[in-house]
């Protein structure tokens, strides 16, 4: 099974468009949340994920208060305009199917487990080993992915705890070893925090047992001027050129 691994789109359909062109063939699609927020395209960019013919979606921090199933409180005031705005703007439809859309984590076959923000916590941010520790001991699967940092990561928990990578660069690819564990971020398709601002997304073959983070160039200006466009806070604009 080749699976195509997007996460953390945030609305930026010049991004997530230029993704789905460069990826090849995959037999199934999984959205690691976050669909929406930040960006000017949440409708766009929700009709497009409803049209993949298969595919296996969770929601994201920003899918949840967008769809008003938690309050904007506890996000800074950033993201907080943000999300008003995207309340404002999502279809009737569109807001009920992502509130529906199921937490993490979600386990997909005998390999694949997802979340978005950690295997124990939906909302948890995982950044470094001690956060890996407890993912490795809530995991279910050989390898998790994960969202929601906007950075790619590979941990290896096989004799030791291992970061392994990515470095920066067009591609990134891990073989798992025999009897080895691995929790990965593939980093963000629209929100990129890494210092790269090109779009980041993942693949993965369960039958070479394969894992490979690449990163795909866009035309950030036109997501740029749509966001400023909308009214958006300008440096939502500004980040998508910097990748911070």
């Amino acid at each position: 099974m080749q699976y195509l691994v997007v996460s953390d789109i945030h609305a930026n359909l010049e991004a997530f468009e230029a993704v789905l062109a460069a990826a090849p063939a995959c037999d199934h699609v999984l959205v690691l949340g976050d669909l929406v927020g930040y960006g000017a395209d949440p409708n766009a960019v929700v009709d497009r994920v409803r049209a993949f013919a298969a595919a296996t979606v969770i929601r994201g921090n920003h899918d949840k208060v967008a769809a008003g199933l938690e309050p904007a409180a506890g996000f800074n005031h950033l993201a907080r305009r943000a999300v008003e705005w995207t309340q404002a703007a999502l279809t009737p439809a569109n807001r009920d199917w992502i509130a529906a859309l199921p937490p993490g984590p979600v386990l997909v076959d005998e390999l694949i487990e997802m979340c978005h923000g950690s295997p124990f916590d939906e909302d948890v941010y995982l950044f470094d080993d001690m956060d890996a520790r407890q993912a490795f001991r809530a995991s279910r699967r050989p390898l998790c992915l994960f969202g929601h940092t906007h950075v790619p990561t590979v941990f290896m928990d096989g004799e030791a705890l291992k970061f392994v990578g990515p470095p920066h660069g067009p591609r990134y690819d891990v073989t798992m070893a025999d009897g080895a564990r691995y929790v990965v971020n593939c980093g963000a398709v629209g929100q990129p925090r890494d210092g790269d601002p090109r779009a980041a997304y993942g693949l993965v073959d369960t039958a070479a047992r394969t894992i490979s983070v690449l990163r795909v160039r866009y035309d950030v200006g036109a997501a740029q001027a749509k966001i400023l466009a909308a009214g958006l806070p300008e440096v939502l604009a500004q980040r998508l050129g910097t990748g911070r």
